[in-house]
């Protein structure tokens, strides 16, 4: 199966915002409404890319989170006691 033009810079349209890609987004946006895609169309891909990097987002701060966690025990500071700034 083959996607159109449309359909596949719409896809494009959400990736380009997952992504945090502003020149991606500019010209997949215009290269959807280009193909027909309509502004209401281009503005649900949008939000679906929002949704998607902000649940990627809300991971990646856990895991860094747990990850930071694991790195100050492996060096012996324990997390009350190192005096690092940035805990």
């Amino acid at each position: 199966m083959k996607f159109d033009e449309r359909t596949v810079r719409l896809i494009a349209v959400g990736a380009s915002v997952a992504a945090n890609c502003q020149p991606c987004l500019l010209i997949n946006a215009t290269k959807a409404r280009e193909s027909g895609a309509t502004d209401q169309e281009i503005a649900e891909a949008i939000e679906i890319g929002k949704t998607v990097r902000a649940g990627a987002a809300s991971k990646m701060d856990t895991y860094a989170g747990n990850l930071g966690e694991v790195v100050l025990q492996a060096a012996g500071c324990a997390i009350q006691e190192c005096g690092c700034q940035f805990i």
